[in-house]
């Protein structure tokens, strides 16, 4: 009897708590139609860890309202780029609750203002580009590639604005995961005039482009091919690992480039410098060695282990000579090592050819 006394006790507080967490869905929607979004936040803050017990026609209202909410935050400039992701993850809540049910209140609503969201960042990010204001920009990228992680394109963006606002870590997690997603960015692009704005849009397909053309909104189509920036993202990335001092990552990027490309002379140039740079850890610890003889016998040793790496230079310097012979930094480079190395009868041959 007392069990169920307990089990009726929990019961009927799950009731009050969802009674009263649907009086404040209403209250939050009063708030928000008045234009205090941010007090209407606060109001569904309160009982939103009811939501997962709520029924069908609730939860449907609680994540409208909360997208809603979000979404109008974000067009007043208040924290854009997070309160649009907030605002996404509302909607899509929001979605994928309609089809577990099978009751679609909202959810064309929802996918339009998905649209809507998306069109408004893209172009933000455009803008702040043009600006000169790269991390906005790179920001305002990657939120649109978090709602659709179809739209690649997005995140090479992100990337590339990163770059431009020397925000190297956030360079190279946008990069790796292009890497990751195997992105190669290759591909066409349908233009087209807008009759209206006389501005060009780009279109996912020919098919969407010739829709507005034969509808009469668009005019001008053309098609531009892009190719392949594996290359370019491989080499932005190298870049910012030498940047970073990461010279082992950095191999590995210029390893790539000249997988996809095996005439990139400067991918060649600087897997060399990276290994005359990875000689400079040895030649500090010889340097710091006194004339003991056990300190001498370990120089010895630090010195063969110092000119084998040197010597692992010469092939991608040989590489860059033989697809560019007249190139005067790549010939001093290697005769540099070769002098090193007390290379004489290379040196000499290399020295007449110049």
């Amino acid at each position: 009897m007392k069990r169920k006394f307990v089990i009726l006790s929990i019961v009927l507080l799950i009731n009050v708590g969802l009674n009263a967490q649907k009086a404040q869905i209403k209250e939050a929607q009063s708030v928000y139609s008045s234009g205090k979004s941010q007090d209407a936040l606060a109001i569904l803050k309160k009982t939103e860890y009811l939501i997962i017990n709520a029924n069908d026609e609730d939860k449907s209202d609680f994540y409208y309202l909360k997208g809603n909410i979000l979404k109008d935050l974000a067009s007043k400039d208040i924290d854009s780029p997070n309160n649009f992701s907030l605002a996404s993850e509302a909607y899509q809540e929001l979605i994928r609750a309609e089809n577990e049910s099978g009751k679609y209140k909202y959810t064309l609503q929802a996918n339009a203002a998905l649209k809507q969201m998306k069109s408004k960042l893209v172009n933000g990010a455009v803008d702040d580009y043009k600006n000169g204001k790269y991390k906005e920009s790179a920001e305002k990228s990657y939120k649109v590639f978090f709602f659709d992680k179809k739209d690649t394109l997005n995140l090479f963006n992100a990337a590339s604005a990163s770059m431009m606002a020397k925000d190297y870590d956030s360079a190279i997690k946008y990069y790796e995961e292009l890497v990751k997603l195997n992105y190669s960015g290759k591909g066409m692009i349908y233009y087209a005039t807008n009759k209206k704005t006389k501005e060009e849009d780009a279109f996912i397909s020919a098919g969407a482009r010739n829709s507005g053309v034969e509808a009469a909104l668009y005019e001008k189509p053309r098609d531009v091919f892009t190719p392949s920036k594996k290359i370019e993202i491989n080499k932005n990335l190298a870049f910012v690992y030498l940047e970073k001092n990461d010279l082992v990552n950095a191999e590995i990027c210029y390893n790539r480039v000249v997988e996809l490309d095996p005439k990139f002379v400067g991918a060649y140039i600087n897997l060399a410098y990276i290994k005359l740079e990875l000689k400079k850890p040895l030649m500090e610890q010889m340097s710091a060695l006194g004339n003991s003889p056990k300190e001498m016998q370990q120089y010895d040793q630090l010195k063969v282990k110092k000119d084998n790496l040197v010597r692992t230079a010469i092939p991608y310097l040989k590489k860059a000579l033989d697809i560019e012979p007249k190139n005067q930094d790549v010939i001093k480079s290697l005769l540099g090592v070769y002098r090193s190395l007390d290379m004489t009868n290379e040196y000499n041959a290399l020295k007449a050819t110049m």
